[in-house]
């Protein structure tokens, strides 16, 4: 399949990742993803083990789970793509049911919540916007490219889809800019430089202090930050490289010493910034990053 379109999703911090399906119109999930999820096991080869035997035994008793399962091309631990298992949303059900405990039941409460939820139609959309004309649109470095982002992946889903919010917020302790000089800290915003990588990660820093938005922020300045990079320095950032616990930990840090972020961001860069499996993997990362633990 080419330009495939790779979605990830996680559980308990491990990925499940899937692959859609142009002709179907639907998402193929990995069967060694979640079998990893399911029996909390670290090692491929154990897995793919488990899953043999699993996969004999349903077959044996006539399940569809077999019979329904496909093959598509994905990742492998050496690093070349090689093809595996993988089962639709209602193989994936069926799966999570020969796993009897607690968290298999955890994972299918998550599994089909997540596409049903504010995020999960917020990120749909924002798959959608790398194949979008719209994105040629949207101004750059600016607060009207960050309010037009925001309304585009929260149009329909939040009434202040797009607009600067009009009371104070805080979060983890963090007073964010006080909405009363909003208005006038993202106008200082917008004027600052953003010529060389410092200067982008600066203003990008300012403007998570401002949060100039109710909900979703972090998701909406993440692209905004990669539209500037796209712009002024051809790079964009493999969010896949930065993990949750890094990413917080650096954001946390920034008001008052950005040094571990630049670091994380800096080593994070690419130049693949038309790659359409690139994006849409920065979009499953930069929501994961907003999950609660």
């Amino acid at each position: 399949m080419n330009n495939v379109k790779i979605s990830i999703r996680f559980f308990e911090d491990r990925e499940v990742r899937a692959i859609w399906d142009e002709e179907n119109s639907k998402w193929w999930f990995s069967v060694l993803d979640v079998v990893a999820v399911l029996t909390d096991q670290d090692d491929y080869l154990k897995n793919r083990n488990y899953w043999k035997y699993l996969k004999a035994k349903l077959k044996k008793e006539n399940s569809q789970v077999v019979s329904t399962t496909t093959q598509f091309k994905i990742l492998a631990p050496d690093g070349k793509k090689r093809l595996s298992d993988m089962l639709d949303f209602s193989g994936i059900i069926t799966l999570g049911k020969e796993f009897p405990s607690k968290k298999a039941n955890r994972f299918i409460e998550w599994f089909t919540f997540g596409d049903e939820s504010i995020d999960g139609k917020s990120k749909t959309k924002a798959y959608a916007l790398f194949n979008s004309s719209f994105i040629n649109s949207i101004e750059v470095g600016t607060t009207k490219g960050l309010q037009q982002i925001h309304a585009y992946l929260f149009g329909g889903l939040y009434d202040f889809a797009g607009k600067i919010r009009q009371k104070n917020i805080s979060k983890g302790g963090f007073q964010f800019a006080v909405s009363h000089f909003l208005g006038e800290t993202l106008n200082q915003i917008e004027e600052m430089p953003e010529t060389t990588f410092d200067e982008i990660v600066e203003k990008y820093v300012e403007m998570n202090i401002a949060h100039p938005f109710i909900e979703g922020n972090g998701r909406s300045a993440r692209i905004w930050l990669d539209l500037i990079l796209k712009k002024r320095l051809m790079k964009c950032v493999d969010w896949s490289k930065i993990s949750k616990k890094e990413y917080m930990e650096a954001m946390k840090l920034s008001p008052t010493n950005s040094t571990t972020l630049k670091t994380l961001l800096s080593n994070a860069l690419t130049n693949r910034i038309n790659d359409r499996e690139m994006f849409m993997k920065g979009i499953d990362y930069s929501y994961y990053y907003e999950e609660n633990d």
